[in-house]
């Protein structure tokens, strides 16, 4: 059965260098399992991503893998998750990522988890959706982008009016309580089920 919510989880196709990074992911998949959330996320079976979609299928959670063609070799796409869609492109592949989500979390990860992250708190501030954005500091690992925010708001770049909201956690236990918070603090705003765009 298909949960009726579901976090987009943005990370690396990598390890990274501290184990604490893989060690969140497995607490993370299995904490969505546990609630009854699904997962939707890259498609990969490498690094983060794949050990999060492992994690959530090992405690019987239902898991979304969304891989554009070109990547599905590279990144080595993991066949067994729940639903895999294949894309013809990038753009494709986050706008679909977008209307099977619930809310979204970054793990820590790279240029790619960057973009993704940013794009979709940009689309936040534009009134464009009202999904919960949880920011996941594994060990102060988003710290740096945390602080050049607070930049962007004393600078007046991130003004009134264009303001969003991102919850910043530090432990992968905190995600599904940030997302149940979120959930209930704006019901009104944030649709219980995805919002299904044209692409």
């Amino acid at each position: 059965m298909v949960p009726p919510r579901k976090l987009c989880v943005y990370c690396g196709s990598g390890n990274g260098r501290n184990p604490a990074y893989m060690a969140a992911a497995r607490t993370l998949g299995k904490a969505l399992a546990d609630n009854n959330i699904g997962l939707v996320y890259g498609g990969g079976s490498l690094g983060l991503m794949g050990e999060t979609a492992r994690s959530v299928l090992e405690a019987g959670g239902h898991v979304t893998g969304i891989i554009p063609e070109f990547l599905a070799s590279r990144e080595r796409m993991l066949t067994d998750v729940s639903e895999l869609i294949v894309t013809a492109d990038m753009h494709e592949r986050k706008m679909t990522m977008f209307a099977r989500a619930t809310g979204f979390v970054a793990l820590p990860g790279g240029l790619g988890t960057l973009e993704e992250l940013a794009e979709i708190s940009t689309w936040a501030q534009l009134g464009q959706h009202a999904k919960p954005i949880i920011l996941c500091s594994i060990e102060d690992y988003w710290q740096p982008l945390v602080t050049l925010l607070d930049h962007m708001r004393s600078e007046r770049f991130i003004r009134e009016g264009l303001e969003f909201n991102m919850d910043v956690v530090r432990t992968a236990e905190e995600v599904v309580p940030a997302f149940e918070y979120r959930m209930k603090a704006t019901p009104d705003r944030v649709p219980q089920n995805p919002i299904i765009t044209k692409l």
